[in-house]
């Protein structure tokens, strides 16, 4: 069972969301497990400080080594073995292929939240890794572990009420996802494709497979790699089409 340890300041931020949606499910259904620590219980410090000032100088404050060390020390102590991993901006990138190796491991992770200006340099030493959840600054490595956990539990057996959801979803195929619809059939002189009314489901994964290839091709063309023979068949076509359209919307008449 993939289970995971998440070491942060803030454990009031995760008791709501671990309640619902899939994750909540998981826990529910004993799929998973999410154990939240407080930092500050780890600290030595009187007032429960677990910051201070930087070195050098500067702005911020900087975590302290010794309450993150004594929580890895004592939360090793049921001598489960865990990757120990250190939410950072400096952080090789998370994606859909890590969190599917992740997901496949079976191991328990044990998410370090940072927070201030970073954490004290030392406390590399006693992790395995760090990750980060995309080239922006957030507050704190909170919403990014949960970022990481819900990714992750998502992928797990039974998590998700419908099994072909975590296979057919944006990334799986290394692809971003087709266009989805519902009722009304019309809505505002706005239809359904017809294919999609057709009943015809070989044409309707051909045709989803091309429209995940054209907002692919559109907003992420570096994704468009390794394709299998099915989808470059699909992909030469759509090009054809896109080539078609440009050449009708620029060949204007020209005036003799």
């Amino acid at each position: 069972m993939i289970c995971f340890d998440v070491l942060t300041i803030f454990p009031e931020i995760f008791s709501c969301y671990l309640k619902f949606g899939v994750v909540g499910k998981a826990i529910q259904k004993k799929l998973t497990e999410v154990k939240v620590y407080n930092l500050r219980d780890f600290t030595l410090s009187k007032h429960k400080k677990i910051d201070d000032y930087p070195y050098g100088g500067g702005s911020g404050m900087v975590m302290q080594i010794e309450p993150i060390y004594n929580a890895i020390v004592e939360i090793k102590k049921d001598q489960i073995k865990r990757r120990v991993i250190l939410l950072s901006p400096q952080g090789k990138l998370f994606n859909q292929e890590i969190a599917k190796k992740m997901s496949e491991s079976k191991e328990r992770f044990l998410l370090i939240c940072g927070r201030y200006e970073g954490v004290d340099e030392r406390v590399k030493n006693f992790i395995d890794e760090e990750l980060s959840v995309g080239d922006y600054i957030l507050s704190g490595g909170e919403l990014a572990s949960l970022i990481i956990i819900d990714s992750i539990v998502r992928l797990i057996p039974g998590a998700l009420g419908d099994e072909l959801s975590a296979i057919e979803e944006s990334f799986m195929n290394g692809l971003l996802d087709y266009p989805h619809y519902t009722r009304p059939e019309e809505f505002m002189g706005m239809k359904v494709p017809q294919v999609l009314l057709s009943g015809n489901h070989a044409e309707i994964n051909r045709w989803r497979i091309k429209q995940s290839l054209k907002v692919t091709l559109k907003r992420r063309p570096e994704l468009l790699k390794n394709l299998s023979p099915e989808k470059i068949e699909i992909f030469k076509e759509l090009c054809s089409e896109i080539n078609k359209k440009t050449l009708e919307e620029t060949d204007e008449p020209v005036n003799n």
